[in-house]
C-alpha cells in the first residue's frame, strides 16, 4: 500500500509540474502573438516567419540535446519531414497574416477548430475508428466555429477564413506528427521543421525583399523566435512530465492570454457571438479528449496479459 501511495504521489507531482510547464509555454506563445501583431503592420510576413523559425532553432537545440544530441537527428523519412514543414509553413503564414486585421482572441478561438479537424481525419487518414459520440462532438464543435467565423455576415473577414484554413493545416500537421512519432522524437520533428521553414523563408526574402528593421524591431522579431521556440520546449516537457489527459486540457487556457493581451494592448474584447462559439468549441474539444483518453485506457486494459 505504501508503495502504491508513493507512486500516486509521484504521479500527482509530475502532473503538477507538467501543468506548470504547459501554462508557462502557453504564456510565452501569448507573448509571441503580441510581438507578431505589433510587427506585422510594418514588416512582410515572410520576414517574420524567418525570424520565428531561425531564432526558434536556439531553444530547439536544447530539445535535441535532451533527446540524445546529433544522433537523435538521424531519420529515414526526409520526405515526410519535408511535407510536414511545408504544411507548417503554410499554416504559420496564414496565422501571421491574420494578426494584422483580427483580434488576438478571435484568431485563437478559430484555431481551436484544429482538434475537430484532427478527429474528422483520424478515420480516413490514420485508420482510427471514430464513433458516433466523437462525430457528434465534431459536428457540434463546428457549429461553434460558425458562430465565431460568422459566414454570410458583413463582419466576416477573409483573414478569418485564412485562420480556419490554418486550423485545418495544423490538423494535417498533427496527423503527420502522429505518423512520424512512431519512429522520430519530438526534437527531431521540431528541428527539421524549423530548419525547413528557415530555408524556405530565406528564399521568399530573396524573391520578395527584406525590410531593414530598426534595432528595437530587430530585437522584437528575434524575441518572436525565442519565445516561440522556448514555448515549444515547455509544451514538449509538459507532455513528457504529466499525463496527457491531465495536461492537454490546459491548452485551452491560452485564450485567457489572448483576451488579456488584446485588452491591455489594443483595448479589444471578443463579442458575444465569439464567446458563445468559443464555449461550444472548447466543450467539444474537451469531450473528444475525454473520449479518446477513456478509449485508450480500455485498449491498454485489453492488451494486459491475464493474471
Amino acid at each position: 500500500m505504501t508503495t502504491r501511495v508513493a507512486a500516486v504521489a509521484v504521479s500527482a507531482r509530475h502532473n503538477v509540474l507538467g501543468g506548470i510547464h504547459m501554462v508557462i509555454g502557453l504564456f510565452l506563445f501569448g507573448v509571441m502573438e503580441v510581438l507578431i501583431k505589433w510587427q506585422v503592420t510594418d514588416y512582410p510576413v515572410h520576414q517574420l516567419v524567418f525570424f520565428r523559425a531561425s531564432f526558434g532553432l536556439i531553444p530547439c537545440v536544447v530539445m535535441v540535446w535532451q533527446a540524445g544530441g546529433l544522433s537523435s537527428l538521424k531519420t529515414r523519412r526526409p520526405g515526410e519531414h519535408f511535407l510536414r514543414g511545408l504544411v507548417g509553413l503554410s499554416a504559420m503564414w496564414l496565422v501571421f497574416s491574420a494578426y494584422e486585421t483580427m483580434k488576438l482572441a478571435d484568431v485563437g478561438a478559430i484555431l481551436f477548430a484544429a482538434p475537430l479537424f484532427l478527429t474528422a481525419m483520424a478515420g480516413p487518414v490514420l485508420g482510427e475508428a471514430v464513433g458516433a459520440r466523437r462525430w457528434t462532438a465534431v459536428l457540434v464543435g463546428f457549429v461553434g466555429v460558425l458562430l465565431i467565423v460568422k459566414p454570410g455576415s458583413t463582419a466576416l473577414q477573409p483573414a478569418a477564413m485564412g485562420v480556419l484554413g490554418a486550423a485545418f493545416l495544423f490538423a494535417v500537421a498533427m496527423t503527420l506528427m502522429r505518423r512520424l512519432g512512431s519512429t522520430e522524437s519530438a526534437a527531431t520533428i521540431t528541428f527539421f521543421l524549423s530548419v525547413l521553414i528557415t530555408l524556405v523563408s530565406l528564399v521568399l526574402i530573396a524573391m520578395f525583399g527584406w525590410v531593414t528593421p530598426t534595432p528595437g524591431d530587430f530585437a522584437a522579431m528575434a524575441m518572436i523566435g525565442l519565445t516561440g521556440g522556448t514555448a515549444q520546449l515547455f509544451l514538449t516537457q509538459a507532455l513528457r512530465l504529466g499525463e496527457a489527459a491531465v495536461v492537454s486540457p490546459l491548452r485551452y487556457s491560452s485564450i485567457i492570454w489572448s483576451v488579456l493581451f488584446g485588452y491591455i494592448f489594443w483595448d479589444t474584447l471578443p463579442d458575444m457571438m465569439v464567446v458563445g462559439g468559443l464555449a461550444i468549441v472548447i466543450s467539444s474539444g474537451l469531450y473528444i479528449l475525454h473520449r479518446e483518453t477513456r478509449l485508450a485506457i480500455v485498449e491498454r486494459r485489453r492488451d494486459l496479459p491475464d493474471r
